[in-house]
């Protein structure tokens, strides 16, 4: 069964995402058993972050993602969402600071989530 979350703020309102069944699943179990999450969005470039409270070490970790792609940042016990490039960016794909777990990726077009600021509020649930 896939499983669903949802993202959402003020700015953009909700974005669906799945987890990966066959990737990073330990990552990806210990979220979503800490579901809901609410906190205020941190901007690194084209990547939303927020401390989650979760800890979980790395997993298959990596630092170059894809578009929509969404991960696990140890060292911050971290929600990572990347949309875009970001400062550690050599090309078009995001780069994250250091490696993150990825565990699952955005449902549709994540380039919405521009819109979110820093400080947002932004909770992330399961999906109904």
């Amino acid at each position: 069964m896939v499983r669903k979350i949802i993202i959402k703020t003020s700015a953009v309102g909700e974005v669906c995402a799945e987890l990966y069944e066959d990737r990073n699943r330990k990552t990806g179990d210990a979220i979503w058993n800490a579901l809901p999450i609410e906190a205020k969005a941190n901007r690194w470039g084209e990547e939303i972050y927020f401390s989650t409270g979760v800890k979980v070490g790395e997993e298959n970790s990596q630092e170059v993602v894809q578009v929509g792609e969404i991960g696990y940042w140890p060292p911050g016990k971290a929600f990572c969402i990347f949309f875009g490039r970001t400062p550690a960016s050599t090309d078009d794909k995001p780069r994250a600071a250091s490696p993150v777990n990825v565990f699952g990726k955005v449902i549709g077009d994540p380039v919405a989530l521009k819109n979110v600021r820093d400080g947002d509020q932004i909770t992330i649930d399961k999906a109904k």
